[in-house]
């Protein structure tokens, strides 16, 4: 507040740039988003394809296969997609605590449009750099998928109801896996039981709700960011990257961007595009930035897991490990993959 009080201009400056974010981009981005998922829930098509994937999910994430949707939805269009789809599973009791968060820390993504046309195209100048940058960050989230599964391995998975095979001395003949799926989304729509003109309309509420939240993020954290700037903080917490990264051989003029994309995504990536320090490694950094999220989409996640049962550490550290995977994968794939 005292901050804000000696630098005002800064401040409403800095409120425009975050309220210009969410209006511009993320609004459009993931509004649409929001009110689909809600709606596929009600329509039970979620449970359709859960079934359908459960064969799948289970032996490689230890997951119901209800979270073979979130992956995909995750992955396409972006946080905090996956945190607020698997929050809503949790509130249906698809998914318990452990499986939430093991879906929650290898689902909160950047989504491909983002990462192609903003981060490539528009702050890197090269597309051909796209390749390698998925191939890290979405590669790296993978594993970070296949590693959580040993996350509270103790834990109870969701129970799902199975009629007997056996009936006596006859086998009941089962039905087809696509039938099933057919059948769970059928019950689900049932038990939803609300018409399309009251879904769709709770739909676009809950949406807006979750818009309003991510909004307000969004601008508190670019205040924060200029605050923190004029404070003379981000110079101090530059400096010391910039010593480590001399320790370990990396572009010293690259500390700017790790400690930017600390607290904000596009803000970190936009600094390692326009750094200038050898493609190689910009491309790292900017991997271990679209993977670590910033603490702007952390708050936004924590916000959304307030409501459930889910902890927030979990996420953190997979978080972390995700980061620093990914930054180490574009080493590995540069030669393949690499401009």
């Amino acid at each position: 507040m005292l901050l804000m009080a000696v630098f005002p201009t800064e401040t409403l400056n800095s409120s425009l740039r975050g309220l210009s974010i969410w209006w511009q981009v993320l609004f459009p981005a993931l509004f649409p988003f929001f009110v689909i998922s809600e709606l596929l829930l009600g329509f039970g098509i979620v449970h359709f394809f859960g079934k359908l994937l459960d064969p799948l999910m289970r032996p490689l994430f230890r997951l119901p296969g209800i979270g073979g949707f979130v992956v995909t939805m995750g992955y396409i269009s972006g946080y905090p997609v996956g945190a607020r789809l698997t929050a809503q599973l949790w509130e249906q009791r698809l998914v318990n605590r452990a499986e939430g968060e093991r879906l929650v820390a290898f689902t909160t993504t950047s989504d491909p449009i983002f990462l192609i046309g903003a981060v490539s195209v528009g702050f890197f100048q090269n597309v051909a750099l796209a390749p390698v940058l998925a191939a890290a960050h979405y590669g790296g989230g993978l594993l970070i998928g296949f590693l959580m599964r040993f996350h509270d391995r103790h834990a109870p998975a969701t129970s799902t109801n199975k009629r007997s095979e056996v009936s006596g001395t006859l086998r009941i003949r089962r039905p087809s896996r696509v039938a099933e799926a057919l059948k769970a989304m059928h019950e689900a729509r049932l038990l939803d039981g609300r018409e399309l003109g009251a879904l769709l309309q709770d739909s676009v509420q809950s949406a807006l709700r979750l818009m309003i939240v991510v909004g307000g993020l969004v601008v508190f954290f670019s205040v924060v960011m200029e605050m923190l700037t004029h404070a003379g903080v981000v110079e101090v917490l530059s400096e010391a990257l910039r010593f480590l990264f001399g320790v370990i051989g990396m572009p010293v003029t690259l500390a700017d961007a790790g400690i930017f994309g600390l607290f904000e995504v596009t803000l970190g990536a936009r600094a390692a595009g326009t750094a200038g320090t050898g493609l190689m490694h910009q491309a790292a950094i900017a991997a271990w930035v679209l993977s670590w999220g910033g603490l702007s989409v952390h708050a936004q996640v924590a916000s959304l897991l307030s409501r459930t049962d889910l902890r927030y550490r979990p996420f953190i550290l997979s978080r972390l490990l995700h980061s620093f995977i990914a930054f180490a994968l574009v080493y590995v794939l540069w030669g393949w993959l690499g401009p």
